[in-house]
């Protein structure tokens, strides 16, 4: 995924020119199209707020990668729903992909902001598809941020898509994923604790068996001690009587 997404962005930055709608390439008709631009914020043109948005965004992608990398992980060890760490690692690769942008595209093809103390980390991610609908709307005033700008329709990635199509599969497929996890852990439990009591009666019997030989050793050792014991005192032994 990861590759394939910087396949499609670095062809772009090669072949169309940057917000040039003369360079547009039709894919379906006149509204599904390759548009290059550069998005400095989060999917789909969302950003925060300067000075400190992209690396707080920056940071927020590297922590969100390691974060989902380890869930990965975890939930292979439990033997997940293959649909499940399917989702999941269309969602770590967009969000890889998006990661890379962020921290080298800065440097390596020099499209951080304006005015940026460093490319690092302050690179712009490339995006590409534009789904073009006739009417350009405003954002409501009441929300934070980008209430009252002019809205039109998202410009994407590919990364962006990965990520929105595992987000959706997981919501659609959530209860059969999930169920499948529950009942995986379910097992897990039950076979841990069967082991554990079979390692108990193990242990039990050992230290009835010990026991036992323990005391046989004992009884075995008493009577061969009685049996050393003499029955019979000797004559000579004993001490002479007076005689009147």
């Amino acid at each position: 995924m990861v590759i394939i997404d910087h396949i499609i962005k670095l062809w772009v930055h090669d072949n169309l020119q940057l917000d040039s709608t003369a360079s547009e390439i039709p894919l379906i008709g006149e509204w599904f199209r390759l548009h290059y631009t550069l998005n400095p914020g989060m999917a789909f043109g969302m950003q925060l707020p300067a000075p400190y948005g992209k690396i707080i965004l920056s940071v927020f992608r590297l922590v969100a990668v390691l974060g989902i990398a380890w869930y990965i992980h975890s939930l292979s060890k439990k033997n997940a729903h293959w649909g499940l760490l399917t989702c999941m690692s269309l969602i770590l690769g967009g969000a890889l992909g998006n990661v890379i942008d962020s921290t080298f595209y800065g440097v390596l093809l020099d499209n951080a902001p304006e005015g940026s103390p460093t490319g690092w980390f302050y690179g712009q991610v490339i995006d590409m598809f534009y789904v073009r609908f006739p009417t350009t709307s405003r954002i409501p005033d009441w929300i934070p941020f980008w209430g009252g700008l002019p809205y039109s329709t998202p410009i994407f990635n590919f990364a962006d898509a990965s990520i929105f199509v595992g987000v959706v599969f997981i919501l659609i497929f959530q209860r059969r994923y999930f169920l499948v996890e529950e009942e995986t852990t379910n097992i897990n439990t039950t076979q841990n604790n069967t082991d554990k009591n079979i390692i108990e009666n193990k242990e039990n019997n050992i230290l009835e068996n010990n026991a036992e030989t323990t005391s046989e050793i004992i009884a075995q050792n008493s009577t061969e001690k009685i049996a050393e014991i003499p029955t019979e005192i000797p004559t000579e032994n004993l001490a002479p009587t007076n005689e009147k």
